[in-house]
């Protein structure tokens, strides 16, 4: 197994959140910028594996009309369409019934992939799919592109048309560390920490469910691409001890950094771990309901003649309602 210490996870894909904020503004600058120039922020992913934006034909009243062209999403638009999609991410796992490390190692490869793009030029639907076949793929749990499409009912095409711009955006660095073995050795130890006996190991094994769900919370926030998965597991079983009370966790805390990180100072872990659970606290679960009006956007910055197809429904609409006003 190799060691995360040494790992591409470590060396290329922590940031701080100063750079995650300046990744997602360039991104979106980007798409703008597209979408002024082309008329569409949509990326076509040619056969050599080259990118070129799609060219919409803006005709003369859309240049004299800035309100009949589309509108670029903002940052925090974009934001919370990641958002309902990385959730989308876990409902089709739990659907296929994979191991949580596939859906971790999925929500990884679609956060890191949309460091590199916004929401703009490729849909994350698309993505979200392309990202759990190639999670499956990389933790030797094989799944054809047309089961996981026909399971939920999209086309498999999609998700093999963008497979290697998926892979080519992550660097193919494909072996990513998720939380979920740290937390199984930190529950080892804590067992042994402890000298649990047989009632107390009951109580370890709740904990360690309760933990393995907070897990789960926290790898739908930016945490994953902040933090290394063994303080992501702390937090977790940090958390889930302030439920049930077995170990005294500020002392575990103290043997843990005496015996592994004996330069890391007891106050600078506690204030990790809690930054952990503040992005938690704020972690958004969208709607359906709560994105429709983004993702309408979206569509008009992606395919720009749906726009125009929605404006000619709606002034045939409103033409009628004026017919049958005209009748009254």
């Amino acid at each position: 197994m190799a060691d995360f210490m040494t790992s591409t996870h470590r060396a290329k894909w922590i940031f701080t959140p100063h750079d995650l904020k300046e990744k997602y503004k360039a991104a979106n600058h980007r798409a703008k910028q597209a979408l002024e120039k082309y008329g569409s922020t949509r990326v076509e992913v040619n056969i050599d594996g080259s990118f070129a934006y799609a060219e919409h034909a803006i005709d003369a009243r859309e240049n004299g009309d800035n309100h009949s062209r589309p509108k670029a999403l903002k940052v925090e638009e974009e934001q919370l369409l990641r958002a309902f999609y990385e959730f989308k991410i876990q409902d089709v796992c739990d659907a296929f019934k994979f191991p949580r490390k596939i859906q971790a190692t999925a929500l990884i490869y679609f956060k890191r992939f949309y460091l590199q793009w916004s929401v703009m030029e490729h849909h994350p639907k698309h993505i979200m799919l392309t990202c759990i076949y190639a999670a499956c793929k990389a933790e030797e749990n094989h799944v054809s592109a047309e089961e996981l499409g026909k399971g939920i009912e999209q086309d498999h095409q999609v998700i093999l048309n963008n497979e290697m711009l998926v892979l080519q955006s992550l660097g193919f660095d494909l072996i990513v560390y998720a939380p979920y073995r740290a937390l199984c050795g930190f529950l080892s130890d804590v067992e042994e920490f402890s000298g649990a006996k047989d009632e107390q190991l009951g109580m370890l094994e709740n904990i360690h469910e309760s933990a393995k769900a907070e897990v789960d919370k926290i790898m739908r926030t930016d945490a994953s691409l902040l933090f290394p998965p063994g303080q992501l597991a702390l937090a977790a079983l940090w958390r889930s001890n302030e439920a049930h009370q077995i170990i005294d966790f500020d002392r575990y805390l103290r043997s843990v950094l005496s015996r592994q990180h004996p330069t890391l100072n007891n106050s600078d872990l506690a204030v990790a771990l809690q930054a952990v659970y503040s992005l938690v606290n704020k972690l958004e679960t969208p709607t359906s309901k709560d994105v429709k009006h983004i993702d309408r956007k979206l569509k008009s910055c992606l395919d720009p003649g749906s726009h125009d197809k929605s404006k000619k429904r709606k002034h045939r609409s409103k033409e009628s309602s004026n017919d049958i006003l005209d009748m009254s």
